[in-house]
């Protein structure tokens, strides 16, 4: 990653001395990821980004598809890793595309899969990490401060081998942070964690988006309701929808229909009706349809969710295609 300077303001900074002036801060709350078609087919035929547009501004944003949808490939592209074949993206005035060092200036980034060295203590390998950001200044005290902010501080000095999932994770988004990042990416963040961690996942992401970009790429419906003020869904590459969860749930009201179904009459369900998720509740099959009217047939109305948004769009995307 390319260099970074850190600019350190002591407590209690307003002496009465003059300040020199400085630039807007690039975390103005108008800052905002713009992605404009951007594409990519990989070498075996698959096109993994197709024409994605999409404008993301301060905060968290949620982008939800089911696995393979191009999610990663996205993530990548905007985290400067891999090129994209078509298409521009800009934080701010940044090309993101072409100015790499300087979107790694202000990136964190967590991926899915992420290395560490399992016999090194938390705080030796977050230390390491800051030296490659380019963090010399004050960097014990920014370790400290971010193992802290994570609430793993009391265990800097285990091994990572012995971490939970959920304090990886939350070692991962330590990493992220260093630097003081505008543009923060994570990538599946919760998959495998246990409720308990879940929570205080979404706790500590939910406080990182308030004055910055944050991209939270999942498959998890609850992640993007729990965090997200805006929102986005992709399936092959393509943006099927975008907006606000609570708007995209109160477009749903009186489409959304359910029943009970026992599983032998369960495929003939399917076949005439259009069923959008199937739920196994309490020893119960229960289907969602998506419909205009009452299907009748015992359906009774219920109230739509984020993911029956999620699955609408992708039913009606795949009956399309």
């Amino acid at each position: 990653m390319g260099s970074l300077e850190i600019a350190k303001v002591p407590e209690g900074a307003d002496d009465g001395s003059p300040q020199p002036s400085r630039p807007p801060p690039v975390s103005s709350p108008m800052l905002e990821l713009q992605i404009d078609g951007l594409s990519k087919t990989y070498p075996n035929g698959v096109r993994a980004l197709d024409g994605v547009t999409l404008t993301i501004p301060t905060g968290m944003f949620g982008l939800l598809g089911p696995n393979g949808a191009g999610k990663s490939t996205l993530m990548r592209t905007l985290a400067t890793l891999q090129e994209a074949d078509a298409g521009s993206a800009h934080l701010g005035t940044i090309d993101v595309l072409r100015q790499k060092d300087d979107v790694r200036k202000l990136l964190g980034y967590l991926p899915q899969e992420f290395g560490v060295y399992p016999k090194v203590t938390a705080e030796t390998m977050l230390n390491h990490f800051a030296v490659l950001k380019g963090i010399t200044q004050d960097r014990k005290e920014a370790v400290a401060t971010l193992l802290h902010r994570v609430n793993l501080y009391d265990v800097r000095k285990q091994k990572l081998g012995t971490f939970s999932g959920g304090m990886r994770q939350r070692f991962g988004i330590a990493q992220a942070l260093l630097g003081d990042p505008k543009l923060i990416i994570v990538d599946e963040p919760t998959a495998g964690l246990d409720p308990g961690e879940r929570v205080r996942f979404h706790n500590l992401l939910a406080e990182i988006g308030e004055n910055v970009v944050v991209i939270l790429s999942t498959h998890i419906v609850e992640d993007v309701s729990d965090l997200c003020s805006r929102m986005a869904i992709i399936s092959h590459g393509r943006v099927l929808m975008s907006g606000e969860p609570s708007e995209a749930i109160r477009a749903l009201e009186g489409k959304i229909w359910r029943r009970s179904v026992p599983r032998n009459e369960l495929d003939a369900v399917q076949k005439n009706y259009p069923v959008i998720s199937t739920r196994l509740m309490a020893g119960k099959t229960f289907v969602h349809v998506f419909s205009d009217g009452n299907p009748g047939d015992g359906f009774e109305g219920v109230d739509g969710s984020l993911e029956d948004v999620y699955f609408s769009t992708l039913h009606h995307a795949e009956k399309a295609a």
